[in-house]
């Protein structure tokens, strides 16, 4: 029989904490991280642990030790994905690191095309409400993403119909809006050529390599709760929680 699995060992914890406030934004490149002896105080753990919590995030190439200094975040291309917005959101609020913005190209009422009627569990009524944006920092166009909304959603969160910035994020709003809480999402994953007008959007030459996310995040029923599709420029790293082999 499959057996439950044990808690992830401590100095993996910490880096994987310290490893989603870099990806969330919330420590930036050039920030110096905790210490070895910060790290032990804040945890509970030896120094020992602490030391391979720093080398670990090290070894994944988001921190770099500086003699003498101290250790600090690199600079890196990272996708932010759909998993650190919401994890920013919920901690500062905004979904967006300093630096960074979206514009709204569209929303509003569309027939859901067939993969998004699928997810959404859209049956008669195939209307839904879709928000298209597409995120800059000061290097230009970063990711192009549309997120779809059932139609009961869309009557109960008319921000979704505007084409103006939501602070908290969409998902947030639906639920301070709905009373239903995001519980778990799921991703599938593949590349392909970029569309012509994807490559546009993202300032992509034409017939570029892009990264497609289809993201669904689930309520506390299992009900969807929203559908987005996310476009990924090339050169840009996405990051995925660290697994055990066994």
């Amino acid at each position: 029989m499959p057996q439950i699995e044990e808690a992830q060992p401590k100095y993996l914890q910490i880096a994987h904490y310290i490893r989603d406030q870099i990806l969330r934004g919330d420590l930036r490149p050039g920030d110096e991280v905790p210490s070895e002896r910060q790290l032990a105080a804040d945890w509970k753990v030896s120094r020992p642990t602490a030391a391979r919590s720093l080398e670990a995030l090290s070894h994944q190439g988001l921190v770099e030790k500086r003699q003498g200094s101290g250790t600090y975040v690199r600079s890196l291309e990272v996708n932010r994905r759909a998993r650190e917005l919401y994890g920013r959101a919920r901690q500062a609020g905004k979904i967006y690191t300093p630096g960074e913005y979206a514009v709204i190209t569209s929303a509003g009422w569309l027939e859901a095309p067939d993969h998004v009627a699928e997810a959404l569990g859209l049956v008669k009524d195939r209307r839904a409400v879709h928000r298209r944006r597409v995120t800059n920092n000061q290097d230009g166009p970063i990711t192009l993403s549309t997120s779809w909304f059932a139609p009961d959603i869309g009557q109960r969160a008319p921000k979704l119909l505007e084409p103006e910035r939501i602070q908290e994020g969409a998902l947030l709003y639906v639920e301070n809006m709905t009373g239903r809480q995001g519980s778990y999402a799921e991703d599938r994953m593949c590349a392909r050529e970029a569309t012509g007008e994807e490559a546009e959007d993202l300032q992509l030459a034409a017939g570029s390599a892009v990264l497609i996310v289809h993201h669904v995040v689930f309520d506390l029923q299992d009900r969807p709760l929203e559908f987005a599709e996310a476009t990924y420029p090339p050169h840009r790293w996405a990051f995925e929680q660290g697994y055990p082999l066994t």
